[in-house]
């Protein structure tokens, strides 16, 4: 298998970042890891995308990271700097400023590769390098597969769960 590497995206990059998108939300598995559905996906306007791959390649608030395998983008994830006071893709209300990992997803050839591992680890250490000490996410409480990544990575759950769009979640955070 070729080397992994994980780095941010560029914002010229947003058709990679829509295609990735579509890749993922039409993954067997989509329907307890996405808030969307393809169709969603594809009926978006490329300004979207345009938006989309310029915040997530230069925001303070928002990054995007691939895993790549040569020229192939086998996996993505992007880390959302939640302020205080705001709510999040939720609606819960922020009652101290934080980071939380979305859209996590890794092919599913490259799944057990060590992907999720590498792409969790330069989401930290963006968080990191923000001044923030811990990173969440939310995980469907039937996804094990993501729920044993995280652990592996180093995430515990916090006992809070919740019930959201696509049914009941745990929420899952690690200390930087």
């Amino acid at each position: 298998m070729t080397r992994l590497l994980v780095r941010r995206i560029r914002a010229d990059e947003w058709e990679r970042v829509k295609a990735l998108r579509l890749e993922s939300t039409s993954d067997p598995d989509a329907a307890i890891a996405f808030l969307e559905n393809p169709a969603e996906v594809a009926a978006r306007p490329d300004s979207f995308w345009h938006e989309r791959a310029q915040q997530g390649a230069d925001s303070e608030t928002a990054a995007q990271f691939v895993a790549e395998s040569g020229d192939a983008w086998v996996g993505s994830l992007s880390v959302l700097i939640r302020a205080t006071g705001q709510t999040d893709h939720l609606g819960r209300y922020i009652d101290d400023r934080r980071a939380d990992v979305v859209g996590v997803y890794v092919n599913p050839s490259h799944r057990g590769s060590g992907a999720v591992d590498l792409l969790l680890g330069a989401a930290g250490d963006w968080v990191r390098g923000l001044g923030l000490t811990r990173v969440s996410l939310d995980v469907h409480r039937d996804n094990l597969r993501a729920q044993a990544a995280y652990r592996r990575s180093g995430f515990a759950p916090t006992g809070e769960t919740i019930t959201g769009p696509i049914g009941p979640e745990i929420i899952m955070s690690k200390a930087l």
